[in-house]
């Protein structure tokens, strides 16, 4: 178990530590600036680069130890960000494909529940700045608890969500085409 000291000398835990705020930044900044339209047309891609990056910084919060603050609670981050108009923007934006349907524990069972993409990009939004609030204060160690145990326990799951409904998407916008077009484009390309 590493205490606060223990994160500036442990070179390891600060490098995740870094990183992790380093993605967090990175993914609050692309999805505020896609939720104010800041990049028409490249929403999706934009998105899936952010999520993905910041997916695979929490996968090394997953393979490290757990992380334990010395001090057995979690000091006051200050206000919690308001993620509303965040989810407001994001369901305008995704209209027509917000809500979807997902398998709830595929550990299990097969038990479908309802979620939606804006949802899941808010709760990932809420969680990953609480943690940087911890970290930008002072409280490295906190922070780094905070974004790994809400990965574990919530973030990691629905930006995974997220990460796999805008991939689909993206798949049916690139891919999709009418019958009589593919075909064209398939006799075009055996006689060129």
């Amino acid at each position: 178990m590493s205490t606060v000291s223990e994160i500036s000398a442990d070179s390891e835990l600060r490098e995740v530590a870094d990183q992790m705020s380093t993605q967090a930044r990175t993914f609050l900044s692309t999805t505020s600036q896609v939720a104010g339209g800041g990049f028409p047309g490249a929403e999706l891609s934009l998105l899936i680069l952010a999520t993905s990056d910041l997916l695979a910084a929490g996968a090394r919060l997953a393979a490290i130890v757990d992380v334990v603050p010395v001090q057995r609670f979690e000091p006051d981050a200050g206000r919690e960000t308001d993620v509303d108009p965040l989810r407001v923007a994001l369901a305008q934006m995704f209209d027509g494909f917000d809500d979807y349907v997902e398998v709830v524990d595929p550990v299990l069972g097969t038990e479908l529940g309802q979620a939606s993409l804006s949802g899941d990009l808010a709760c990932v939004t809420e969680e990953i700045a609480k943690g940087l609030q911890h970290f930008d204060d002072g409280h490295e160690l906190e922070g780094l608890w905070w974004w790994q145990f809400s990965y574990l326990s919530s973030w990691g799951e629905r930006a995974s969500s997220a990460l796999r409904l805008l991939q689909s998407v993206l798949t049916h916008l690139r891919l999709d085409v009418e019958a009589d077009v593919a075909a064209e484009a398939e006799y075009d390309a055996l006689h060129s």
